[in-house]
């Protein structure tokens, strides 16, 4: 029985469009998850690794959207194929089936390496654009969540006792959000 061609797309903002990282690639199912490469917690990759059986292929635009470093990469390629699962990798033209010779573990973690130290280097620049902007005075980090006065009133709310979990709720905002308010200017 052949198995089933099952996509996974990685977006890191909302914003972004995710059609263009599996255009014109035929599969019967997408998983999608729309979190940063950072993050553990990506709830359709998770869901995908449950729904995929033995005889499917996982296909993936590139390296860098299916694992968050090198360590990972291999760690879920290797899961996959040991269920008889194969991961083929669009970008990169390489697929993975668990029969792998020598030079095809070689070739994953290299690739795997230069997507992680890609990674590095973007996310360096990134904060040296910030220290320059700042150096400028053209950046001011990211704009409050809460006026003044819905800071104000959230502080007085926690000062007399109120729960913050419900807080967090009335103002719309995470319960993290509400702690950095309230250390914030002690």
């Amino acid at each position: 029985m052949k198995g089933h061609r099952i996509g996974y797309i990685r977006i890191s903002s909302f914003d972004q469009n995710s059609e263009r990282q599996l255009e014109n690639v035929q599969v019967n199912k997408v998983f999608t998850d729309k979190a940063s490469g950072k993050d553990t917690k990506r709830p359709e990759l998770d869901n995908l690794i449950s729904f995929v059986r033995e005889g499917d292929i996982v296909v993936v635009h590139s390296m860098d959207r299916l694992a968050r470093n090198l360590d990972d990469l291999r760690r879920l390629v290797q899961s996959l194929t040991q269920s008889g699962v194969h991961v083929e990798f669009s970008k990169e033209g390489l697929t993975f089936t668990g029969e792998d010779s020598p030079m095809a573990n070689l070739m994953l973690s290299v690739m795997g390496a230069f997507a992680e130290f890609e990674r590095a280097l973007i996310l360096e620049r990134q904060r040296e654009g910030i220290a320059l902007a700042k150096k400028r005075g053209v950046y001011s980090g990211r704009k409050k969540i809460l006026s003044s006065e819905q800071e104000s009133e959230l502080k007085k709310r926690a000062a007399e006792g109120e729960q913050k979990s419900l807080l967090a709720r009335d103002f719309g905002v995470s319960r993290e959000t509400v702690y950095q308010y309230l250390r914030k200017g002690k």
